[in-house]
């Protein structure tokens, strides 16, 4: 059973007749510009955090976890190269590491225009950064037991990496002989062993660099105690925050033909031999936008697509791209593209998005839904979702330790048997 909050409460009450209709902004590239100029106007500075709190349970770390972009061109390379290196998220077989680097090399001119298309790089790392923080101070107000709440990124392939946040925890006072409880917090809301498997297998890896193994084999005493928030598809604060602007983008038709706007959800696609070993991903994305959908009362017919497809091998479809052009051609013309799977804006939805599929379109009826960015009720969800798994003394969800159907990886295994393993340690806290 949920554990009841204020913030729950609010997404509890909130009804369609309640939400009030924004107006539309006027091009895509103003409301980018604002809201980073607004972003920069809000960053705050966070002090270090030390074992000496006078909270029950505290101090916490709150880590985000996310794929990551380079902050600027000259990053490019270096983004891509640990793209193309991780099997977990593209399988290349064998000959991973002469394929990988190749691709990497070739592509990078191509992406680098691409991230300067958009301003010079992605801003990702800001938003994380402002989402983390304003959780955070969120967090302290309602979860003084567990409080302060100190807020890190950790990006799999862009800077700040993995090995970074965790010698940062280590400076900051958590571990190394000073205990303390951190939580891996993904801002994939739906699981998959490509995104937030691989980033949790990064962890673990750098866990055990770090921390290491005692001489009898056991966690040394003091070290950082990890639990996971792995997973949070159907969400009801992430759903309001979608539904949201959905209907934002809604308003901006005429109101005859509102109730006929085709509604496209896109999701990063994975390749299909990821999807037949069993990930849950596409499952729990189609959860998402079917609550989203339930949410808007099923007011518009909609379908569900695939972006960012790379390389030759088959991946979930239908792509986004196609789907668009498709419907264009059949004389559906209003369209509104929903990013259902990403949690703020970066290069999938400013350029392969914005300036690719919706230029392509060639049509003033195709649009898109905001980004959840600096959305009030997507930082109300996080904590809402945040302090639910701090009280509820589990490490990780159920379903993050089984294994897919077909897995073969013994260091997935081994991840999977620590996090899980972390909830004996949780009960003595």
């Amino acid at each position: 059973m949920a554990l009841r909050n204020p913030i729950s409460q609010l997404y509890k009450h909130a009804s369609r007749s309640s939400i009030p209709k924004a107006a539309a902004t006027s091009t895509r590239h103003a409301s980018s510009k604002h809201s980073q100029c607004q972003l920069r106007s809000m960053a705050t500075v966070v002090p270090p955090v030390t074992q000496d709190a006078t909270s029950s349970k505290g101090p916490t770390a709150m880590v985000f976890m996310n794929m990551g972009g380079p902050s600027t061109t000259d990053e490019v390379g270096g983004f891509l190269s640990r793209l193309f290196a991780d099997a977990d998220l593209i399988p290349l077989g064998r000959l991973q590491s002469y394929i990988g680097p190749l691709i990497s090399s070739r592509r990078t001119p191509k992406i680098k225009r691409q991230y300067a298309a958009i301003g010079g790089g992605s801003p990702i790392r800001k938003w994380s950064e402002y989402q983390s923080s304003e959780m955070c101070k969120l967090l302290d107000q309602i979860s003084p037991e567990t409080a302060p709440h100190k807020p890190y990124v950790a990006f799999r392939y862009a800077d700040p990496l993995t090995e970074e946040m965790y010698t940062n925890l280590l400076k900051d006072g958590f571990g190394g002989g000073k205990g303390g409880r951190a939580v891996a917090f993904t801002q994939y809301p739906q699981y998959s062993c490509s995104t937030t498997g691989s980033s949790l297998n990064e962890l673990w890896k750098w866990r055990n660099r770090l921390e290491g193994k005692g001489a009898t084999g056991l966690d040394p005493a003091g070290s950082i105690t990890w639990s996971v928030i792995d997973r949070w598809p159907v969400h009801p604060g992430l759903v309001e925050a979608f539904a949201r602007n959905v209907e934002t983008q809604l308003a901006t038709y005429p109101e005859e033909s509102r109730k006929d706007v085709v509604l496209l959800f896109s999701a990063h696609s994975l390749p299909m031999s990821v999807v037949n070993r069993g990930d849950t991903y596409p499952a729990e994305v189609a959860a998402t936008v079917y609550a989203v959908m339930q949410r808007l009362g099923f007011s518009n017919p909609y379908r569900l697509c695939w972006q960012s497809q790379v390389g030759p091998s088959a991946w979930l479809g239908a792509q986004t791209s196609d789907t668009v052009q498709e419907y264009v051609k059949k004389g559906q013309t209003d369209l509104i593209l929903i990013p259902i799977a990403f949690t703020s804006d970066h290069i999938e939805t400013l350029f392969e998005l914005d300036q690719e599929v919706i230029h392509e379109a060639g049509h003033p009826g195709v649009k898109r839904a905001e980004s959840l960015n600096d959305s009030r009720v997507f930082i109300e969800a996080l904590a809402d979702v945040a302090v639910n798994h701090l009280r509820s003394g589990e490490s990780c969800s159920r379903q993050m330790g089984l294994r897919c159907q077909g897995c073969k990886s013994e260091r997935c295994l081994e991840q999977k048997k620590f996090f899980v393993g972390q909830e004996n340690l949780l009960s003595v806290r």
